[in-house]
């Protein structure tokens, strides 16, 4: 992305030898007084302002505070050929000025010094950092932002999505640490709270971006207008409650990986808007007369089956090829049931600690109910359910008498049904409750495994899987031969 400087000087050389200099590696704006630069502000992003502190009109330094205070966000700069110390005192304390530039002013020094100011705007957007803020060093900035990505590297590397070495999930960590290689987008499929947006972090870090930021968006979460501002900026005014400039995440992941989650719940008129960002790697902020570069890697995520809202009409097709080059799909909680005993172990060791508890393990029988339940809410819910746990437990094991009951009475035989005059269930609804009640207890012992279960209940993989949808029937079945 190329940053836009915006330079203010009312003499037409030394606006022109500023513009000469600077427009080599930035995209320069001129304006000869601060009226016109107000002007320029009102339609344009811009990333730093370099301004000349005598001027006509105004001082730099009143121009800025009112930049200050209207545009917070610009990097700002004075250059002036004098050193009142009331000008300078003025300029930090009123104006938040970055740096002043002497003059006369060398070239390379006038580089070096842009190009700080745009790389702490960067960084700035990234770490959400505060405009009053902008006298810091870009190098203290750069380093403390090195170091959050250093510790968020180890946080998200591939190793540590907790599996077990005959789960489901190991293929598709080894085909996400291959996709992490190459510059290709990405789209995880997968239930709510199967650790989509786990995956998509692994990637990014993972890959030659994990020295930019990495930005999360739900687009689920927003209307149309509002989305579109979060990922492609505004401009002050742009549209009702657009009270200021908006930097879009797109902008901010320049460099970087956005993670677009929940990518099936966009209309079609802002999936139109979406895929042109991803084909010319251009966006608009609205409000704004320019378009702007990007480099975005782009990893979306949906809980919903896009193939079959492309069929019938309600996601793009052209968008969901270029979304999905390389396709990720992340299996339910119940299709891994050896996960659980390690997942829960991972849960309760992060929960002690939050909570300040020393809970020593969880209970065998206890493990045992956990893997016979269905887990709707993935592993979302068996967070909640050891939280919920480590509270009523005492110190020791957590025990099944703690577990909620639905995770208790999962895959339990069924009570004896009644008939509508209340008499006792007939002979054909106790043998189906026992059936189930077999079905569901060989499953659990062999760990889903289709071949097995049949093998020992004399069935064929076919009877078993009729009867498995009769009974509705979904714990951790695998397929194995």
């Amino acid at each position: 992305m190329t940053a836009t400087v915006l330079v203010v000087d009312d003499e037409v050389r030394s606006l022109e030898s500023l513009r000469r200099v600077l427009s080599d590696e930035f995209e320069v704006i001129c304006a000869k007084d601060a009226a016109e630069a107000r002007r320029c502000l009102e339609s344009e992003i811009v990333h730093a302002i370099l301004c000349d502190q005598r001027m006509q009109d105004e001082t730099g330094v009143e121009f800025l505070k009112h930049v200050r205070s209207t545009w917070p966000d610009p990097v700002r700069m004075i250059i002036s050929g004098y050193s009142e110390s009331e000008d300078i005192i003025a300029g930090i304390n009123e104006a938040g000025i970055y740096q002043y530039v002497a003059k006369p002013w060398h070239p390379d020094r006038l580089l070096d010094t842009v190009r700080g100011a745009v790389e702490l705007f960067r960084l700035q957007q990234e770490t959400e950092t505060a405009a009053v803020d902008m006298k810091l060093a870009p190098e203290r900035v750069t380093r403390v932002v090195t170091e959050k990505r250093g510790a968020a590297r180890q946080l998200y590397d591939f190793d540590r999505i907790v599996h077990a070495p005959d789960s489901p999930l190991r293929g598709v960590i080894d085909l996400g640490r291959r996709a992490a290689e190459y510059d290709i987008s990405v789209l995880i499929t997968g239930e709510s709270g199967t650790g989509k947006e786990l995956l998509a972090r692994a990637i990014h870090y993972g890959s030659g971006r994990a020295g930019k930021a990495f930005v999360v968006e739900n687009c689920g979460a927003l209307p149309d207008q509002l989305l579109e501002s979060e990922l492609f900026g505004c401009k002050k005014g742009a549209f009702t409650g657009a009270y200021q400039d908006r930097i879009g995440l797109f902008e901010v992941a320049d460099g970087g990986t956005i993670f677009l989650d929940e990518i099936g719940e966009t209309s079609p008129a802002f999936q139109v808007k979406l895929l042109r960002v991803l084909q010319e790697s251009e966006i608009r902020p609205l409000g704004a007369q320019r378009v702007r570069k990007v480099d975005v890697r782009v990893v979306a995520a949906t809980n919903r089956d896009l193939e079959a809202e492309v069929r019938a009409g309600r996601f793009r097709r052209d968008l969901y090829y270029r979304l999905a080059a390389f396709p990720l799909h992340m299996p339910a909680l119940r299709e891994r049931p050896m996960d659980i005993p390690l997942i829960a172990a991972k849960v309760l060791a992060d929960v002690n600690k939050s909570y300040g508890r020393q809970v020593a393990g969880i209970a065998r029988d206890t493990l045992t109910a956990m893997q016979r339940h269905d887990w709707p809410g993935n592993v979302r819910e068996l967070q909640n359910e050891i939280q919920r746990m480590v509270v009523l437990a005492n110190d020791g094991r957590l025990q099944s008498k703690d577990l909620s009951n639905r995770v208790r009475n999962a895959g339990a035989p069924a009570e004896p049904s009644r008939a509508a005059d209340g008499e006792a269930a007939t002979l054909k609804h106790r043998v189906e409750a026992l059936e189930r009640a077999m079905i569901a207890d060989a499953l659990q012992r062999h760990g889903g495994n289709i071949s097995r279960v049949a093998a020992e209940l004399g069935l064929s993989r076919v009877g078993l899987r009729n009867k498995l949808g009769r009974y509705d029937i979904r714990k951790g079945v695998v397929d194995a031969d």
